[in-house]
Order: C-alpha cells, then structure tokens, then sequence
C-alpha cells in the first residue's frame, strides 16, 4: 500500500515483458493465441474498472494488461512489415531513387554508401518484376566521381546479398535488425554510378555536411579535427581507426556517437543562452514566460543538432525523451522524474517494440532510469551542499553530481554493453569524470559557437580553443587505453541473464521501500550469468566453410582462418578466446580433426580416411564426402539447410544446435539457402 503510487512506473516494464514473450516464441502465434492475448487485456482493464482503487486489482489486472498489449503490439508491429525479399545472387543492374547518403570510413578515401528506395533489378531473370518494398544500400566504389543528393534516380551495376544470418545459434540477429529496419539487403558497386535524372539545384544535408566537415579540417586538421567533425556532423569517417579504438577502450565510444549526452549538452547551452538574453530585457523578464521560452528554444535547437547530425535513431529517441523534459518544464512538473520516464518508455516500446532487443535503447533506459532514482535519493544531500555557505561547497557540489552521474549511467549500462559487444571497460568511471566535462563546458559550446560563425567565415575563433579541448580528451582515451585491463574481453552473456539484471535494477531504482535492496540479487545473478553457462566445444559458420574448436584457452579456427571475418569476430565475441590456426592442435594431423575421445571427427578437406567405429558426429567441409554410413554429419547441406551449427560435448555425447533451432520458423528468418520472398511480377491485365 505505501508503494501503490509507484505501481504506474511498472507500466513500461510490463510491456516490455511482453514484447520479449513475443520474440522469444520459436512460431508465430495463432488466431486462438492472439484472441487469448486479448481477452487477458480485456480482462485485466475490466478488473481494474470494476475495483479501481483496490490494490489487488490494480496490480494484477494492471500487470496482465500491459503484458498482453506488449504482446500484441510486437505482433502488430511484425506483421505489418513488407517481407525480406529474395535479392539475386549474382552480378545485376540496380536502378533506384536515392533517399539517403552515408559517408563510410576506410583505409582509403572515404566511401559514399547510397540507400535507394524504389529499387528494381534489371536483368533476365527479375525483368518485369516490381519494385522492392525496402530500401537497398549499396556501398559505391571509392574512385567513383558520383556526389549524390537524396532525390537522384541512379543507375549501378552491384553484387547483392541478403541480410547476414547469424554467426552461431544465439549470436547478433542481423536480419532481424534489418526485418524491422526496412532495408532489404546490402550490396558492393562493381562500376561507377550514372545518373538517369539529377536533381536541379540539389542542396541537401549531406552537402551542407560536408562542407561543414572541410572547413573544420582546414582548421584543425587531423585526429582532433576527426572528433570535432564526429561530434558536429556525426560522420567518423575522419577519424584514424587507432583513436576510435582509443575512445573505445577507455569507456569514451559514446562521445562520437551522437545521441542523449549531445542533444542535452546542446540543448542546456542553448537554454542558458536564451535565459541569459531574456534575463537583458526588463521587461521580458518581468512579464514574459522566459523559462518556457528558454525551454522551447532548447528543444529547437536540439532538433536543429539531430537533423543536421544525421537523424539517426538513438538521437531520436533522445529527442522524444528530451521533449518530454520541455512539457514538463513548460507545465511546471519535475524535469527529470520517474514518471516522464516511465510516459516515454511507453511511448518507444509502443512505437518500435524490436527496439527493446538492441542496446541502444536498452542502454538508454538503463541509464535514465538509474539517473533518476539516483538524483531522487540524493536530493536532500546535494540540496545541502548548495543551500549552505561557502565556494568550496558549490565546487563539490559539482563534482559530486559528476561523479554520481558517471556512476549510476556507466554501472547501469555494463551488464548491457557486456551482452551485446562482449567488452568491459574498468577505467570509464575515471575517463568519464574528466571527458564528459571537457566536452560539455568546452568542446561542444565551442562547436555550435563555430557553426554561426562559419557563414562570415570566422569560425577559427571558436574552432581552435575547442581543438585545444579535444586534444585533451585525445589525450587521456590514448592514456586510459594504453593502462592495464583497459579492455576486458568477457564471453556473451545469455539473454536470460540480461534479462536478470534489467529486472533487478527496475526492482532497484522503481520502487522507495526497503525491498527495493531485493533487486540486487537479481543483479548479481545477472553479471555471473556469462559465467555459468556452458559454451559451445565446436562452431560451424553458416556457410559450411569454416570451423572453429574450442582448445583451452585459444579458439582454434580453419582451415583458412581470416576468410570470413565477420563470423570470426562474432565467435571471439561469443567465447572472449584468441583466435590461432587450427593447424597448429595436437588433435589435428594433416586436415582431420579427432575429438572427445574420437567420438567426433572434423574433416578440413575430403579424400581423408577416417575411422567409423565409435564415432557418432562427422563435420565435414568437403561437400563431396562420402562420409560413415549411420554416423551424423554435419556438412555444407546441413548449414544451408538449417544455418550455423554449435556442438557441445557432454559425456553422454555430441549435443548438436542449429540457428534453425534456436531462432524457429519467424517473418525475419529466411528460408533454407537465405532465401527470402521472391519478388513477383504483376499479373497480366486480361
């Protein structure tokens, strides 16, 4: 009963549980299973209808609800997504209109990659065929001349795959990101684009990025003009590949990329400067809303920042999260609370619910969610620390919010980045303390100052104290990356386990009570969840064509490793073990492999004897061998059957687990082959 006015903080978490009931399904649910979903939603608003202001009534018919609304609105969103089509497998014409240019780093020159709506395939075999449904990225040679704008009709001779299935059974879901992304597939220009119909006059946001990205490097050239262009424009394409590592390592990646830190820094100067305006007027301030009017010029201002950076997705959900802080501003109410949060929490899982399985919106809730119930509980403190006398006190009063801030948004994000990247960061505490000042006080004020001065061409003014600024952060990602356990390589943490720690620190932060403390055993549960599980003694990519076995503490791979470095990266992800040639094991004599007691035998090329008796698993990459008669096999047949393969020895023998098994039969999985949808033609008119 003393928690009763919290219970609308679990709305959210609710529908969350819901969502993931749904993606965790191996089958699509019948029409027997939704109308069951929905007579539970019925159900459970009509209890709370019926007893609203009983206890009992508003937590399990609350709860019921919005599990089932969670369910059904994953559903919902699924289904009304235009199937992954099947994209050729061979050279074709891809001819499309042009929504959107990204600028991609490499070695070289930079490359321009296009996503083309409207696609269609001119060849033999797809003539007559109607436009695909998603959008189609195509990455462009790097000597190609073309400078394309959003709006051109361009003509381009391309290699096409599909979406990338998953490295082993449980690893990233690739086509899943692309099912609910709208994009079809990737593709690799084979010859430079033509224009079939330009744009006259074009002048889009790509063009006004890059021309603001030349003119910071004409002014800070280098690393630090590499930064200053990431944190303006978005693209990190002018960055070395050593200092991205750099910022990786010492727990600073989220510098470069735009999103919530950005946005509020840009928006809490564009507030002070407005306040400090209107605060000139005398009149303004005494008979206009100038809070308000602050407030609304910092959400333009940070609408400006998100389109001009990119609008890419997490700075949109910043931006629905920070508009919610200017309705609460504008309305008189708490700006950072429980409540908006939980009021945007609903907001994004009802609009996007596969957006709960990636970590940027997982790390973004984590984060907010622990801010708020940090600042919730040590108000009294920190309102003691300013009401009294004294600069000192002002001062620690700073660095007291700082390094609370790093500590509840960084702690309530590791379990998160340890399930998705198979990284931790030990020194990001520190790192942070130091850089996230810089580049609030400093670097970004700096920035925007810079950005309205380059149309007078004085924008040196600004551009060179705030290269001064990222030196410094350079600097210190270079020396915290370079310390001891900068960056630990921990194995892939288990959905369950994630789960775990999510529900802990929910039970943690959402409730005011002394059980709150329960949710630390949750947690607990949760960060020895990589741990405990056991992991797969041998893996088989998903093309049958490269194999890896597990020996110690080395992951052995073969026959040719650094043929497919996706998948590899992925298995060093999954197992946080060192990659070395298969080559090199005592178990392998001349291309054939025998394991657990020769129980099972891997076969690197065909024509090699093997023994039959006694062994129960042949993995084969020879798709031309005969094999045991009786013995299982796994072979190339199998991968394009049924995806990438993992064995676990147990005494009781090989246990083998597909992706197939693991994923099931969804609208995301493509059929045996990566097979999508084919694109039909329309009918004849009769």
């Amino acid at each position: 009963m003393a928690e009763q006015r919290r219970l609308a903080l679990w709305l959210p978490v609710g529908l969350g549980l819901g969502i993931a009931w749904y993606f965790r399904l191996r089958g699509e649910p019948g029409v027997p299973a939704l109308l069951a979903w929905a007579g539970i939603a019925a159900l459970g608003l009509g209890l709370i209808a019926w007893r609203p202001f009983a206890l009992a009534p508003r937590v399990l018919g609350g709860g019921a609800a919005t599990l089932a609304v969670g369910f059904l609105a994953a559903f919902w969103a699924t289904h009304r997504q235009p199937p992954l089509p099947d994209l050729p497998a061979r050279a074709t014409i891809v001819t499309g209109r042009v929504v959107a240019v990204a600028l991609l780093p490499a070695d070289g020159p930079s490359v321009r990659r296009l996503d083309l709506a409207g696609a269609v395939l001119d060849d033999p075999l797809d003539s007559g065929m109607p436009p695909l449904r998603r959008i189609l990225r195509v990455r462009l040679r790097a000597d190609d001349p073309l400078v394309p704008f959003p709006g051109m009709m361009v003509r381009v001779r391309a290699l096409l795959r599909p979406p990338a299935p998953p490295s082993w059974p449980g690893g990233p879901d690739r086509q899943r990101r692309a099912y609910f992304d709208g994009t079809a597939g990737s593709g690799t220009a084979l010859g430079r684009a033509q224009v079939l119909r330009p744009v006259p006059g074009a002048s889009s946001l790509e063009g006004l990025r890059e021309r603001i990205a030349a003119r910071i490097v004409g002014v800070l050239p280098g690393a630090v003009g590499g930064v200053a262009t990431a944190v303006l424009t978005g693209s990190v394409v002018g960055m070395a590949q050593a200092d991205r590592d750099a910022f990786a390592d010492a727990g600073l990646a989220h510098l470069l990329a735009v999103a919530g830190l950005h946005l509020g820094i840009v928006m809490g100067v564009t507030v002070a400067v407005a306040r400090l305006l209107l605060a000139c007027s005398e009149r303004a301030t005494l008979y206009w809303p100038c809070r308000s009017i602050a407030a609304f010029a910092g959400l333009a201002a940070g609408i400006v920042y998100v389109v001009l950076t990119g609008a890419h997705l997490p700075a949109l959900r910043s931006l629905t999260m920070a508009a919610l802080v200017v309705l609460a501003v504008v309305t008189g109410r708490r700006a950072l609370s429980l409540r908006g949060l939980a009021v945007g929490a609903i907001l994004l899982l009802l609009t996007g619910p596969a957006d709960l399985l990636e970590a940027p919106l997982q790390m973004s809730l984590a984060a907010v969610m622990a801010l708020a119930a940090g600042a919730e509980v040590t108000r009294p403190l920190m309102a003691r620390l300013t009401e009294q006398p004294g600069w000192w006190r002002r001062v620690l009063h700073h660095v007291a919010h700082l390094t609370q801030a790093s500590l509840l948004a960084g702690g309530a994000t590791v379990p998160v980045v340890m399930a998705h990247f198979g990284t931790l960061q030990p020194w990001f505490v520190l790192a942070n303390l130091l850089a996230v000042p810089l580049m609030a006080l400093c670097v970004l004020p700096l920035g925007l100052l810079s950005l309205f001065l380059m149309p007078w061409g004085v924008e040196s003014v600004a551009l060179v104290p705030m290269g001064w600024g990222i030196g410094w952060i350079l600097d210190l990602a270079r020396m915290v990356s370079g310390w001891p356990a900068a960056r630990l390589a921990v194995p892939a943490m288990p959905g369950w386990g994630l789960a775990m720690w999510v529900l802990g620190l929910c039970w943690l932060c959402l409730w005011a009570g002394r059980w709150r403390w329960w949710g630390v055993g949750l947690m607990v549960l949760g960060m020895a969840a990589p741990f405990l599980i056991v992991r797969p003694d041998l893996l088989l990519s998903p093309d049958g064509r490269t194999v890896a076995v597990r020996d110690g503490a080395v992951l052995r791979v073969g026959p040719h490793p650094g043929s497919e470095r996706l998948v590899e990266d992925d298995w060093h992800q999954a197992l946080a073990l060192p990659i070395v040639p298969l080559a090199g094991s005592a178990d392998c004599q001349e291309g054939l492999c025998l394991l657990d007691r020769g129980r099972v035998a891997l076969r690197l090329r065909g024509a090699l004897p093997v023994r039959c008796a006694g062994l129960e698993l042949l993995v084969t990459l020879a798709p031309d061998d005969a094999g045991c008669p009786g013995v299982r096999r796994l072979d190339t047949l199998e991968t394009w059957k049924s995806g990438a393969q993992a064995v676990f020895l147990r005494g009781a023998g090989p246990v083998v687990l597909s992706d197939r098994n693991w994923r099931g039969a969804r609208p995301w999985v493509l059929a045996p082959g990566q097979h999508g949808v084919p694109v039909l033609p329309m009918a004849q008119r009769e």
